[in-house]
C-alpha cells in the first residue's frame, strides 16, 4: 500500500491508532458495553408499559415509574459516555468522530429531562406525559441507531485494518 493510500484509510477510520489503543484500554468502554443493553431493555419494558397505559388506561404508576427509571439509565450512560469520550478523544463531548451523535444526544436528554420536570411540576396531564415520553423514546431510538451504526463502522474499520497488514507508519 502506498503512503497516500494509508493516510486516506486513516482519515476514513473512526479512530486513529492511538485513539483505538485508548478506547481498548479505557474501563469506560466496558461500562458502556454493559449499560447500553441494560438501557435498551429498560426502554423496551417502559415502552410496553407506556403503550399499555395509553391503550387501556391501566398501569399508570408503573408507566410513570418506568419512564423515570429509563431517564436515570439515560443519564448514567450519558455521564459515563462523556468520561469515555474524554479518555479516548480528549474531550467530554463533541469529539469529531461522535459529533452528530452527541448533538442528537442533547435532544434526547432535553426531552427526557422535560418529562421529569413536567412530572415534578404537574405541568402536563397523565396522557400528555406519556406522549412526551414517546417523543423522548423516538429520539432515543434514532440516537441508539446512530451509535449502532458507529459501532458497526468501527468494526468494519478494524476488519479492514486487520486485512491490510501494517502500514508504513505502523512499522516505523
Amino acid at each position: 500500500m502506498q503512503v497516500g493510500q494509508s493516510n486516506q484509510v486513516r482519515r476514513q477510520s473512526l479512530y486513529t491508532p492511538e485513539e483505538r489503543l485508548r478506547r481498548d484500554a479505557s474501563r469506560w468502554t466496558l461500562v458502556q458495553g454493559i449499560l447500553a443493553p441494560i438501557q435498551f431493555l429498560v426502554f423496551l419494558v417502559s415502552l410496553i408499559l407506556v403503550l399499555r397505559y395509553l391503550a387501556t388506561g391501566a398501569g399508570h404508576d408503573a408507566a410513570i415509574f418506568s419512564v423515570v427509571i429509563k431517564t436515570i439509565t439515560l443519564y448514567a450512560i450519558m455521564i459515563t459516555g462523556s468520561i469515555w469520550e474524554k479518555d479516548v478523544f480528549g474531550v467530554y463531548l463533541f469529539a469529531p468522530a461522535f459529533y452528530w451523535e452527541d448533538v442528537f444526544s442533547m435532544l434526547v436528554l432535553a426531552l427526557h429531562t422535560a418529562y421529569l420536570v413536567a412530572l415534578a411540576t404537574g405541568t402536563l396531564d397523565a396522557r400528555s406525559l406519556m406522549y412526551l415520553a414517546l417523543a423522548a423514546y423516538a429520539t432515543y431510538v434514532i440516537n441508539a441507531t446512530q451509535f449502532l451504526l458507529k459501532l458497526r463502522a468501527a468494526r468494519l474499520d478494524q476488519a479492514r485494518l486487520n486485512n491490510m497488514g501494517p502500514t508504513p507508519e505502523m512499522a516505523a
